[in-house]
Order: structure tokens, then sequence, then C-alpha cells
């Protein structure tokens, strides 16, 4: 892949995924672990973006630990667009309250699926990937597990520190648990496909 069609969908990918973020937290059904550990710090102090960078940075030096390799410090430019897509997203949509049962849980379906094919997108380019997906990939290297199990292994890991900081937790949060994992286990590779047939043109 050409090096501006990397960048491209790099940037393009990360706001995918900061918009799926945000529509899981808007459809107040609950949200995926990671982001209920955010938008449960921020009812304490900042914002869920400025948490999104903060939690980032801790989650490098984890995942340096587990692959016993140096901080992937490139990986901090990654969590800024994601930290102020999030952010930006939460502003433009501030008007939108889904108040349905019917819009609360399409909200929720259409983050899931934007997020998942933010992921897949974002990877494609082979940068810094967002700390909790290199914290997938670190537990998928180290142990040798599949993605989506490594995936899911995160996601209760967070889901733990969620409850303890009074995230946003329900149902959705239970279905970006189960879910994430075999989402992207289905989509990453069709994602990749794509990528390559278009570089053969």
């Amino acid at each position: 892949m050409q090096f501006h069609w990397r960048i491209f969908s790099y940037v393009l990918g990360l706001l995918i995924l900061s918009f799926g973020v945000t529509c899981t937290i808007k459809s107040t059904i609950g949200t995926g672990a990671w982001d209920a550990l955010n938008v449960g710090l921020s009812k304490i102090l900042f914002t869920v973006g400025t948490w999104v960078i903060i939690v980032g940075i801790i989650l490098i030096i984890i995942n340096a630990t587990i692959l016993k390799a140096k901080p992937d410090f490139y990986a901090i430019i990654t969590i800024l667009i994601v930290g102020l897509g999030v952010d930006g997203w939460l502003y433009l949509l501030q008007p939108f309250t889904p108040q349905t049962f019917v819009s609360k849980y399409g909200t929720f379906i259409i983050g899931l699926l934007f997020l998942t094919l933010g992921i897949s997108i974002y990877l494609q380019a082979k940068f810094a990937p967002v700390p909790i997906d290199n914290l997938m990939i670190a537990i998928h290297k180290r142990f040798g597990v599949r993605m989506s199990i490594a995936k899911t292994i995160g996601e209760l890991l967070a889901l733990t520190f969620a409850i303890l900081f009074k995230g946003p937790i329900g149902i959705g949060t239970i279905l970006v648990t189960i879910l994430i994992g075999p989402l992207i286990h289905v989509i990453h590779p069709r994602i990749e496909k794509l990528v390559d047939k278009f570089q053969e043109v």
C-alpha cells in the first residue's frame, strides 16, 4: 500500500472507530468496557477523550512489559487522534439523544459496527495501533491465542476497572465484550482482501 494511502486509511479508520465509540456512549445502554472506564473517569475529572489519551499512555507501558520491548511511543499519535475524535464526535452529536428502545439499540448497533470497521481499516495501515488493540496483539503474540480470544481477554480486564469507577455498564457492555472479538475476526480479513485487491489495480 502506498504511503499516502496508508496515512489515509490510518486516519479514516481512527475517525470511524471514534465515531463508533461515540455512538455506543450516546446509546445509553452501555458501552465497551474500555469506553465505560473512560466515561466513568470523566465523571471525576477531564473529558472522555482526555481519559482515552491518559489510559492509552498507561497501556503503552503495560504492552511494552508484556512483549518485553520498548514502549511504542508512536502510539501516542494514535490515541491523540482517537481522543480528539471522541470529544469531537461527542460535541457534534450533543443534540442527539436517543429516547426510544429502537433508537437506543439502533444507535448502539451502528456504533458497534463502526467500531469494528474502524479497527479493521486502520490496522491495514500497519502504523502504531491503538494501545487497546495493541494489548490484543501483545496477548496474541505472547500467549499464542487467537486475536478474538485476546481481544475478549482485554475487554474482560477493562470491565473490572469500569465497574470499579462506575462507568456506564449495561447490556451494551456485555454485547461489546462478547461480540467485538468475533466481529473483528470476521471483518478484518475481508478488509485485508479488499486492500490487497486495491493494490493489484
